[in-house]
């Protein structure tokens, strides 16, 4: 690599992107590697304060930016994610699909601690959507030496995937609503309204809607009847609370399921259950789902349709971050809740 005055770059080949800046207007490649400086070009180089511009004469033993970034990016994707060709020496990376972003935050920090790499990301559990970004990486200087690419590399398979997405299933859910208020029309069910939607967001479907009085045997039949009817996953609502009217609990119990957490460090949402029968897991949501744009439910229901099997230590680890700021807009998932 060698440096020249801008006005004796005519001719010259650049070795690296150059960024403009136009401020609260535009900021992005003015030249890009590769262009053979004309004179010109000497005034608008000169009006990026490019005084000097570097010449690259590359050995077999260094890579370039955009090499680096490349096989960056290659040694950290995993299924369903895909990189982008570099721009001013970064590359992006892709969601292919709606998941959840897995992290293997052990393999991320390792990369991060090695010098002059940068590997950003989102938080793992992040629900993504398709074609989005979720993270970026580069390296600091212009030029880095190949074999720390190739430790990279090796570090990147050890602990591979470092990035993945687990897509969304396309299910069927049954909805079993309980609440003696609501199956005798006392008030109206809004389960479609609230719950309903998020459901068809996500790409799924409600199969099989009951509304049920407060009696566990009652309740327990309904979920069971959901089940036969070819329900992937069970949610209850309506109920879930310190009431003693309250017989979801014990209707859940009563249809043979097995409880796996009953309460959750979540504001809204701590009136949590989690229970499965056999393959087919259980929801039930508290009241909160009701009134609130974002619960429990919003963090939950998208580990369900990913495959994941929750644990009580992954619903306690919840707690860190599990406090709802209750903003004016909701803009979850763009928020603290539950990572």
């Amino acid at each position: 690599m060698k440096t020249v005055k801008v006005e004796e770059a005519v001719g010259m080949v650049l070795a690296h992107d150059m960024t403009r800046i136009i401020p609260g207007k535009f900021k992005g490649v003015g030249f890009k590697k590769g262009h053979i400086v004309q004179k010109e070009d000497i005034p608008e180089l000169m009006k990026m304060g490019k005084n000097h511009l570097y010449v690259l004469d590359l050995s077999d033993t260094h890579l370039h930016e955009d090499q680096a970034a490349l096989r960056i990016a290659t040694a950290v994707c995993g299924e369903n994610l895909r990189r982008t060709e570099p721009r001013e020496g970064k590359s992006n990376i892709i969601s292919k699909t709606d998941g959840i972003l897995k992290i293997n935050t052990a393999g991320l920090l390792n990369i991060n601690k090695m010098e002059h790499i940068v590997l950003s990301t989102l938080k793992t559990n992040f629900p993504c959507r398709k074609d989005q970004t979720v993270a970026a990486t580069r390296i600091i200087p212009l030029t880095i030496e190949r074999e720390k690419i190739e430790k990279l590399e090796t570090v990147a398979e050890k602990f591979r995937p470092i990035l993945q997405i687990l897509p969304y299933r396309k299910m069927k859910v049954g909805a079993v609503i309980t609440g003696s208020e609501i199956y005798n029309g006392l008030i109206r069910d809004e389960f479609d309204e609230y719950v309903g939607v998020k459901i068809k967001e996500f790409g799924s479907e409600v199969l099989k809607k009951t509304l049920v009085p407060d009696d566990p045997e009652i309740i327990g039949k309904a979920i069971r009847e959901s089940i036969d009817a070819g329900c992937d996953v069970i949610l209850t609502t309506g109920g879930l609370s310190v009431d003693p009217d309250d017989a979801t609990k014990n209707g859940v119990l009563q249809s043979g399921a097995r409880l796996i957490a009953y309460g959750a460090p979540i504001l809204p949402g701590s009136m949590f259950l989690y229970a499965r029968i056999g393959s087919v897991p259980i929801l039930g949501l508290p009241a909160c789902v009701y009134y609130h744009p974002t619960t429990i439910f919003d963090l939950m229901f998208p580990k369900v349709l990913a495959g994941e099997d929750i644990t009580p230590d992954e619903i306690a680890e919840l707690g860190h971050g599990g406090l709802c700021m209750g903003c004016g807009e909701c803009r979850y998932p763009v928020c603290p809740f539950g990572k």
